[in-house]
């Protein structure tokens, strides 16, 4: 069997990179931006810093803001009638996954049209066209989106997400900036650095997972478990850390997969619109004392890598016990909730059975049935 790589085919890393996308569209004849980012961070001027270096080098853009954080169909399909009429040749996508995972639906409904119900894409949609050229800016470090194949849509009508993984998508540039993520609130780094964490253990231990991927992955959760702390205390080092750690998740996750945890964190999102990261941390370490037993040897490699002392002296209970606690503690100290107040009993066939048709579950290294599902959904009342 082969086993497949994606990356972007540029990357620019550090304080000051933005200025590096004036640059690059230069060089590749790139004549009008469309800006894609949510009205917050427009707010804020976050976005403001991106359009600056555009407007220094004489490039014009268009900025689209209508984007919640849990992005729509909707969402897409307004954007596809704004790109059509800015004139725009390449999308600049500033901000988290709701920015950057709108931004590639839009681009890949412009050069593949015939998916412009935006439902047809779900799964591996069988497209024909590269997306719009994406030059892709994180203000958040968690989803990675900057480097990854997938991207998340919400159906509001249906009360669910639905994933999409095409090779099309991939932004040809990524700038991952720390200055650009400096603005973020507590509750935000904390729970998009667990997403990151989540990504990283998920695709250590999912079906598809190999060598050159486990590199990237226990990297990633070496770099998060030392850095995320820090960089919920706003501290330099700690946003630096969590840029890279992310970014590094993501080129493991996106071309191996993911497991439940995130099937679960999607259906709750969908359903109570429960931010993300927050629903992965809450998943992740009740997923990873359901999925022990399937791992082998790896959670003692997680257990090292978030510096665990005397793993190698520990039975295989203990040192995949002292892993799930690592997660467990990193979690609770970085602010996250154990329990979700929304949640219902009534509510459980429902959230099972989304988790169970979603496109990250078939990854999930023990396969996990519905009644398995609702068990676990339950852990969080």
């Amino acid at each position: 069997m082969a086993n497949r790589i994606m990356l972007n085919q540029t990357s620019y890393h550090g304080t000051g990179a933005i200025q590096e996308i004036a640059t690059e569209a230069k060089a590749r004849g790139f004549k009008k931006a469309f800006v894609c980012s949510d009205p917050d961070l427009i707010k804020f001027e976050v976005t403001t810093k991106v359009t600056e270096v555009l407007e220094k080098a004489g490039l014009e853009y268009a900025v689209y803001s209508d984007i919640k954080a849990n992005p729509t169909i909707q969402n897409v399909q307004h954007g596809v009638e704004e790109f059509k009429k800015s004139e725009a040749d390449y999308i600049v996508a500033i901000g988290g996954g709701s920015s950057m995972d709108t931004a590639k639906a839009i681009g890949i409904i412009i050069a593949n049209p015939e998916f412009e119900d935006v439902r047809s894409l779900e799964g591996v949609a069988p497209t024909t066209q590269p997306c719009v050229p994406i030059i892709a800016v994180p203000t958040t470090a968690g989803t990675a989106a900057e480097v990854t194949i997938n991207y998340v849509i919400t159906d509001v009508e249906r009360k669910r997400k639905f994933v999409c993984v095409d090779p099309h998508d991939m932004p040809i540039i990524a700038v991952v900036d720390p200055d650009m993520m400096s603005s973020m609130p507590k509750g935000l780094t904390a729970s998009t650095g667990m997403d990151a964490l989540t990504h990283a253990i998920e695709g250590y231990t999912t079906k598809g997972a190999w060598e050159m991927t486990d590199m990237f992955h226990l990297k990633a959760i070496e770099i998060i478990s030392r850095s995320l702390r820090g960089a919920v205390a706003n501290e330099k080092d700690g946003r630096e850390g969590m840029a890279l750690g992310q970014y590094i998740a993501g080129m493991g996750f996106s071309n191996v997969g993911l497991g439940i945890a995130h099937s679960m964190a999607h259906t709750l999102g969908a359903v109570y619109d429960t931010p993300h990261g927050v629903a992965c941390a809450m998943m992740l370490p009740i997923v990873m004392e359901y999925n022990a037993e399937c791992t082998g040897e790896k959670y003692k490699e997680i257990a090292k890598a978030m510096g665990v002392k005397g793993v190698d002296d520990m039975s295989v209970e203990e040192y995949r016990k002292a892993a799930v606690d690592a997660v467990r503690q990193l979690s609770v100290d970085v602010g996250i909730p154990v329990k979700l107040d929304a949640l219902k009993e009534e509510d459980l066939q429902f959230l099972a059975e989304s988790a169970h048709a979603d496109a990250c579950a078939p990854g999930n290294p023990k396969d996990a049935s519905i009644e398995d599902l609702k068990d676990l959904f339950r852990k969080l009342m």
